[in-house]
């Protein structure tokens, strides 16, 4: 049976909650995966929550009230679920701020992730993404050049700023291996959870990293690319643009092993 339900502050929301958020473009939002009612990098996901709120709304809600929010959703849906936490506010889209702003805590459960295999290849298109370090809802570009990369015979498509840096991919960070160490890309893009969590995994196993700027020329067979995120800490890449990449299995599989060695957190 598929998993899908909405709470609105920690209850079932019923479709008059719903019809104001309907469409609303004026929120954040952090995606996780739970299993066996846990999470790893619980505490990256309500530090996320925390700063993305004080950006939009100028404050943020308690870390308990949300983790009792979580809580009270998992309670309702079952051990293992795709889990969307959404902070919106009153008033909403359009309106002028409030002394009286009140903030809302919106969570949609489905069926657990199903990410794909790959390897996979990345189309490159130049974008920025606006309040790139916030998790926004809202962006419609990225459907859209989803779509476009799939009609040009790629999987998904990957970014490249006015700069010509490349940067994240749709949905995704990137993250590259040279032989030697991991490369996370210097750009302004959105520090997912799944990167933040393997990169201090990474650390604590001892595996060099690096963060420079990467760009199209930088790309070669002897260079290993992946994307992540919350479904999964490593996709490998075959082919970003036209430039064919390192089989990048072995490095995805050291990107698991990073990522199982955090321990999960209940909320």
């Amino acid at each position: 049976m598929a998993i899908s339900l909405t709470h609105l502050n920690g209850k079932p929301a019923t479709a008059k909650d719903l019809a104001p958020l309907a469409f609303a473009g004026y929120a954040h939002f952090t995606a996780m995966q739970v299993r066996d009612r846990a999470v790893r990098g619980l505490d990256l996901h309500l530090e996320r929550l925390r700063r993305a709120s004080e950006v939009l709304f100028g404050q943020h809600l308690p870390d308990s009230r949300v983790r009792e929010y979580l809580r009270a959703a998992i309670d309702a849906s079952g051990p293992d679920v795709s889990l969307t936490c959404f902070v919106t506010s009153r008033p909403g889209e359009f309106m002028a701020t409030s002394p009286d702003l009140s903030l809302d805590v919106l969570i949609k459960l489905t069926d657990p992730a199903q990410p794909p295999t790959g390897p996979i290849a990345l189309d490159i298109v130049h974008h920025q993404r606006h309040l790139s370090g916030i998790k926004h809802v809202g962006e419609v570009s990225k459907t859209l050049y989803l779509r476009q990369a799939q009609a040009r015979g790629f999987d998904d498509a990957a970014f490249e700023d006015s700069e010509g840096r490349l940067s994240e991919a749709t949905i995704w960070n990137m993250a590259f291996w040279d032989g030697e160490q991991v490369i996370w890309p210097k750009a302004d893009i959105l520090p997912g959870v799944t990167m933040q969590t393997v990169t201090r995994q990474l650390q604590n196993l001892g595996v060099p990293q690096q963060t420079r700027e990467i760009r199209r020329a930088d790309l070669s067979k002897d260079m290993a690319g992946v994307i992540m995120n919350s479904w999964t800490p490593a996709i490998p890449v075959s082919r970003l643009g036209d430039r064919q990449l390192a089989n990048g299995d072995n490095f995805a599989q050291l990107l698991h092993k990073a990522y199982q060695t955090e321990p999960p957190a209940q909320p």
